[in-house]
């Protein structure tokens, strides 16, 4: 007589965690065990574990044809996350173990050790977003408990061995379950109290940061412009729980570990200039997200920008103004979300010496016209201030004392005013208008608009650039508390342009 199970988990594509039912049925003919349903290589091999994890666990491995259907049978399977739902399934078809509980109201993930110990499964979180939405309590491993109680009101049931599962479902024992922790205020380790002098920098990125602009910083070596992009998480609004969640199911299914103190700090990237591509813009056979998602709602900090490959680059380009990425395999399409603040730096010529006004400098003309040309006309548009850091002088350097300087609480305080201003008017950053918003939200008087189309004449600014100009002038009036532009906020503007080129 052939007997049937049924098993709930989800799988992982992207940030998507779409259900999957596993249906077991044990019928007779050659014993044997197959898995049907679109598994790869670590599914496949589930089996051997399962079967090796019934043993040791003092369990029977039933006689007959096991047959472990995963549907939807379209669906791609990878990972160790099904071998624990697989063997539960078995031993309920067996009639090995006979649920007390409503088996439908409850997923389950985990891979399974040979000697039965439950084992983390990569990229849970998702899922745990979805299967609360579905009001289902979940049986995980005790490893991954931690970074999944981030999903508040979620029934989760951490276990360390398959015999512990089994217990809980037939009634002779009990999981905890988990005490959702709540995440501490974020310690920031860089602070804007560090940094001498670049009062004209803090501005600029006080801006970037209140409007979320792309800002380029170029400068001689030394001149602090490491220093200062570090710093700007620590003057961006703290992330809300929605974004925060987000942000850590992108580290989830990235394999990234997550400090819980930190989820709501502004995440900050900075990749090598060596980086390829696909690592800086996600990809893969099996797509995981880049360095751009995990920089979702933070910053990405390319230093030494005319140090990375052209090519790689450009793949900024269509992220940089839609937010997310696509990445398109044979077997599926998954979008990542990438909404993040572009900041880089770079230095004025090959050898770094050009303009600071010393004699270090031996760099031609065409040397540096080809240094700065790496980086392309339509990148450089879609990058909203370009800054020039100047030496910092010596006096500076060594007499002033930390006292005078204006720490990151300060200028965040500011910073989150201007920022809120913006979410009370549009929903929205300034840098996220569309033309349609611009034109109907920013009004410019006949004085500004001419003096916008005589700039737009000198610097041959495109559409785009005039947009962003716009935008950024909208920020500066918006730190001022102002309600419309007025000529000193165009002006301000149009000088952190001046050296788009």
């Amino acid at each position: 007589m052939s007997q049937l199970a049924k098993i709930f988990t989800r799988a992982s594509t992207g940030l998507d965690a779409p259900i999957v039912t596993i249906e077991v049925h044990i019928s007779g003919g050659l014993p044997g065990l197959s898995i049907v349903g679109l598994p790869e290589g670590a599914v496949k091999e589930s089996k051997d574990r399962v079967r090796s994890a019934l043993m040791n666990s003092n369990f029977k491995l039933p006689k007959g044809r096991i047959t472990v259907s995963l549907a939807p049978a379209n669906l791609p399977k990878r990972g160790g996350r099904y071998d624990l739902p697989i063997a539960l399934g078995v031993l309920i078809a067996s009639g090995q173990i006979k649920p007390k509980i409503n088996i439908d109201a409850f997923e389950f993930y985990g891979e399974l050790g040979l000697d039965g110990l439950l084992h983390t499964a990569e990229g849970l979180l998702p899922a745990v977003v979805e299967a609360n939405k579905a009001k289902h309590g979940l049986v995980i491993p005790f490893d991954d408990f931690e970074q999944c109680s981030l999903v508040e009101q979620a029934k989760i049931f951490p276990a360390k061995h398959l015999l512990e599962v089994c217990e809980f479902l037939s009634g002779t024992g009990e999981i905890d379950r988990v005490v959702i922790k709540q995440a501490t205020q974020p310690i920031y380790e860089n602070d804007f109290s560090q940094v001498k002098g670049q009062y004209h920098a803090k501005r600029a990125l006080e801006i970037a940061a209140s409007g979320g602009h792309n800002l380029l910083l170029r400068g001689t070596p030394g001149s602090g412009k490491t220093m200062l992009a570090e710093r700007l998480p620590s003057i961006m609004p703290p992330l809300g729980t929605e974004k925060a969640l987000q942000r850590a199911s992108i580290y989830s299914i990235a394999g990234k570990a997550l400090d819980l103190s930190q989820m709501y700090l502004r995440p900050f990237r900075s990749p090598h200039h060596s980086s390829s591509a696909v690592s800086l813009i996600g990809g893969g056979s099996n797509p995981r997200p880049g360095e751009i998602s995990l920089a979702h709602e933070g910053v990405l900090f390319l230093d030494e920008l005319p140090e990375f490959p052209r090519h790689v680059l450009e793949t900024l380009r269509q992220p940089l103004e839609s937010g997310e990425v696509h990445v398109s395999r044979a077997q599926q399409q998954v979008t990542f979300p990438a909404n993040f603040q572009f900041i880089a730096a770079m230095n004025p010529c090959p050898c770094g010496y050009y303009g600071d006004g010393t004699a270090k400098c031996h760099c031609t003309e065409d040397q540096i016209d080809k240094y700065r040309s790496k980086i392309s006309g339509p990148l450089l548009d879609r990058i909203d201030m370009v800054l020039e850091v100047p030496p910092l002088p010596k006096d500076t350097l060594l007499n002033q004392s930390h006292q005078e300087i204006e720490n990151s609480e300060t200028i965040r305080a500011r910073v989150l005013d201007c920022y809120n201003m913006q979410l009370e008017r549009q929903n929205k950053v300034n840098d996220r208008l569309s033309p349609d918003e611009i034109d109907r939200l920013i009004v410019l008087s006949e004085d500004n608009k001419q003096l916008l189309e005589g700039v737009i004449d000198k610097l041959h600014l495109s559409a785009r650039a005039y947009h962003r100009i716009l935008k950024v002038a909208r920020t500066i009036a918006d730190l001022d508390q102002a309600e419309n532009i007025e000529q000193q906020h165009l002006i301000e503007a149009i000088g952190y342009r001046r050296h788009n080129g």
